[in-house]
């Protein structure tokens, strides 16, 4: 296989201060404006400069886990002191994980400890989509990445080395309304791109930097850097 997920992107109006936050938070080595794991997340994390605000949710956000309640308290304290807070996007108060934002509004949560799902993964244990199960299904293939839940509509996929679960949560979700501030980054050969058209994705242009701009089956971006 020579596709790869090689980074998770998020838009910045300032990509050097978010670096720092997540950095704090993760534990991971900052490179400028990207991330480089520490663990075994197998991709980076990038912030790109935009001078667009964030105005709605977030399709797609990060579960980070806890090994006990202290540790969760202890992640929820770092991440309140580097610039992130509380936010509400619907939970209720029975909810046991902590729903927060980065200093930008971008939602993640804090997920108690002994969480069934999550259970074998690492301190970022997903990245959780808003997505119909056809999307699940298309990453999937398009990543040679096995379905590790498929019920209800519900999908979720993860590396066979192991790192974070990304999952889709089915229907009923937000419609699509602007281009999406959380994307993924692929590396790959030229005939990847005609692969993952087959597969059902869009292909729409070609970036400034040369790489191949794409829409997956719901619509959301991605960007193919090609190589060879």
């Amino acid at each position: 296989m020579t596709l790869t997920l090689h980074a998770v992107c998020f838009d910045a109006n300032d990509p050097l201060r978010l670096a720092k936050f997540w950095a704090g938070v993760l534990g991971w080595t900052p490179d400028g404006e990207t991330l480089v794991p520490a663990d075994d997340t197998g991709f980076r994390i990038r912030f790109v400069p935009t001078e667009e605000k964030k105005s709605v949710k977030n399709h797609a956000h990060f579960d980070l886990t806890s090994t006990s309640l202290e540790n969760q308290r202890e992640t929820v304290a770092k991440a309140l002191e580097l610039g992130g807070g509380h936010i509400d996007i619907g939970q209720g108060p029975e909810e046991e994980h902590v729903v927060l934002a980065d200093p930008e509004g971008n939602e993640f949560c804090v997920i108690e400890p002994g969480n069934d799902f999550l259970a074998d993964c690492g301190f970022v244990g997903a990245l959780a989509c808003d997505g119909s199960q056809e999307v699940g299904y298309f990453w999937s293939k398009a990543l040679e990445w096995p379905l590790v839940w498929d019920q209800d509509q519900e999908t979720a996929i993860r590396s066979p080395h192991g790192g974070p679960k990304i999952t889709w949560g089915g229907p009923p979700f937000d419609a699509k309304t602007e281009k999406r501030r959380v994307r993924f980054a692929l590396s790959g050969l030229l005939p990847d791109v005609d692969r993952l058209v087959s597969l059902g994705a869009t292909r729409l242009g070609t970036g400034e930097s040369g790489q191949v701009e794409m829409a997956d089956p719901d619509g959301n971006e991605f960007s193919v850097v090609v190589s060879g």
